[in-house]
């Protein structure tokens, strides 16, 4: 009687503490404001990768021999839109690593040009190429975090090499196979009938005009960027992503620990990011936040991935 009063006293004990935790991630959250979007925090490495398609912009922050964790951006991205979980990472004893994909941003010389052989297009082969390299490029498996498009790339890295992974996180991921903006709020119905560069189009002037009410400091970044992203790459990313295959089984077999973590108000509907989770096998985490849980939520995100590095044994 007494065990079973203690062990509920203990389990009553941990929960309360998880309720405190996520309270304050959540009261660190709401008093982010305007953000200086390029200044990583002192200590980060800055350095330019040599992938198979070109020299890519890379950062990292924490001590060379720590468990890594690497923050892969999407469509239109950067590294930058990781600045605030860096200190997070790195604070808890990781080396956190980001990079700019091909065509993006400070990565923009890099393209299917610099191939052997040369290529045309921005295809699935060359990003998932370049991921490899930067995860072969360290020891040990690390915990991988793909943003929107990037988390399709993660999942087909997953595939291939697993031995490089100690755990997977998507955000903000295509929840569905196939043509994955059939199901996006509002402009899914039409979707079926646009192109890739007329929906790399239509995307890219919902950013510019701030459609998502974004912090002014946060607009100019993101317009700054585009000065140097390469149109043809997003158009081919949008093509890619409108053919995204369907990876479901055989994530959901893969033995790491995996987190969907999602905005309750994303591009895509909550209720198929849970399907997916149920497909993938993998625990869900809501913010209520948008498409960007990881400049909106960084603390809450931090926080479940975290847990997720904890389960699978790779810590500092």
């Amino acid at each position: 009687m007494l065990g079973s009063f203690r062990r509920r006293a203990a389990t009553e004990a941990n929960d309360a503490a998880a309720a405190v935790a996520a309270d304050e991630a959540f009261l660190l959250d709401a008093a982010i404001h305007d953000v200086d979007w390029r200044a990583f925090p002192p200590g980060t490495e800055f350095s330019r990768f040599e992938a198979p398609s070109g020299q890519l912009a890379r950062v990292a922050l924490g001590p060379s021999d720590a468990p890594r964790v690497v923050l892969v951006p999407g469509a239109t991205g950067s590294k930058e839109d990781f600045v605030l979980m860096f200190p997070l990472f790195a604070a808890a004893g990781f080396r956190v690593e980001s990079f700019d994909l091909a065509g993006q941003y400070e990565s923009a010389h890099a393209g299917p040009w610099n191939l052997d052989p040369p290529r045309t297009r921005y295809d699935e082969r060359l990003f998932l190429d370049d991921l490899l390299a930067v995860l072969d490029d360290g020891t040990g498996r690390a915990h991988v975090l793909g943003y929107s498009f990037a988390g399709t790339l993660a999942e087909l890295a997953l595939l291939e090499r697993p031995d490089r992974f100690a755990s997977l996180t998507l955000l903000s991921a295509p929840p569905e196979p196939g043509q994955a903006f059939r199901g996006v709020k509002r402009i899914g119905p039409i979707s079926a009938f646009t192109s890739p560069r007329q929906g790399a189009a239509l995307m890219l002037w919902g950013i510019r005009n701030n459609l998502n009410r974004v912090p002014a400091s946060r607009l100019s970044f993101v317009r700054e960027r585009f000065a140097l992203t390469r149109r043809d790459s997003v158009d081919d990313i949008i093509a890619l992503m409108m053919d995204t295959p369907d990876l479901r089984a055989r994530i959901a077999l893969a033995t790491v620990p995996k987190l969907v973590a999602v905005g309750e108000h994303d591009l895509w509907p909550r209720e198929l990011h849970e399907r997916s989770a149920r497909e993938l096998n993998a625990t869900l985490a809501v913010y209520a936040t948008g498409h960007s849980p990881c400049e909106t939520a960084p603390h809450q995100l931090a926080r479940d991935m975290l847990s997720l590095f904890e389960a699978s044994g790779s810590t500092p």
